[in-house]
């Protein structure tokens, strides 16, 4: 059976010398940047604008098509972020701050051979001078990430009297999170960025789908018998998604 997904607004890639392009959408021109060699075509929006990723294969026209037919989209999400007046993008480095659950955690960068490791809220990365701090981090905040949801995925699965599925976290950037039967549940581990009470709804929401692999009033019958405030999570989830920094 194919796994239910918890969609999110998509969430940006790197950049590796991406062209601009222009593009007329709903009467509004739009700047795009286009990054050919991509294994598949993709769109992701950040405070940057709108980036394209693409194989060489694919033609200009094919690719303009593609983002045509998601303009409503485009024009709302650029429009959300004209609106974010905090910068996502953070520059991993001693003494930067990042949200964590219900606080936040400050970095301290020490000499070392690349290790990590956690002092209640504090982040030591232990890095070599060229070591990729960001990479780092992001090692770090995804073992506290897999720790913190595995005991939550234990919470809400014993309130419906089920075994604890297999979990796995996920860097998908187009969804919190998915259930498959067969597969487990994956959880997207940048969630460890927002209120412990949001992530709490996403693994409440894919719990429920143990049981009812769908989206039926059952299946939010069943979410609201082990998380009464989905609603208003749902509504904050969806409002919090331009907020996430950016290592």
């Amino acid at each position: 059976m194919a796994a239910e997904q918890l969609n999110l607004f998509q969430l940006p890639e790197p950049p590796s010398g991406p062209k601009t392009r222009y593009l007329l959408i709903g009467g509004r021109i739009i700047d795009y940047c286009l990054k050919s060699g991509a294994k598949r075509l993709t769109m992701t929006i950040d405070e940057r604008g709108l980036r394209i990723g693409a194989p060489r294969s694919i033609a200009l026209t094919e690719i303009e098509a593609f983002v045509h037919g998601h303009g409503d989209w485009v024009l709302k999400k650029l429009g959300e972020l004209a609106n974010v007046s905090q910068p996502r993008h953070v520059t991993v480095k001693n003494g930067t701050r990042l949200p964590l659950l219900d606080g936040e955690a400050e970095i301290h960068v020490l000499p070392g051979a690349n290790r990590v490791r956690w002092v209640a809220n504090i982040l030591v990365l232990e890095a070599r001078p060229e070591a990729d701090l960001a990479r780092l981090a992001i090692r770090a905040l995804q073992q506290r990430a897999l720790r913190h949801f595995a005991e939550r995925l234990a919470h809400f699965t014993r309130l419906l009297e089920l075994e604890v599925p297999q979990l796995r976290l996920s860097s998908a950037q187009t969804r919190w999170g998915s259930c498959s039967k067969h597969g487990g549940i994956r959880i997207n581990w940048r969630l460890i960025h927002l209120p412990i009470h949001l992530g709490d709804y996403v693994i409440a929401h894919e719990v429920s789908h143990l049981l009812q692999m769908n989206h039926s009033p059952r299946f939010w019958a069943v979410v609201n018998s082990i998380y009464p405030e989905w609603k208003e999570a749902r509504s904050e989830l969806k409002q919090r998604t331009t907020s996430l920094p950016i290592l």
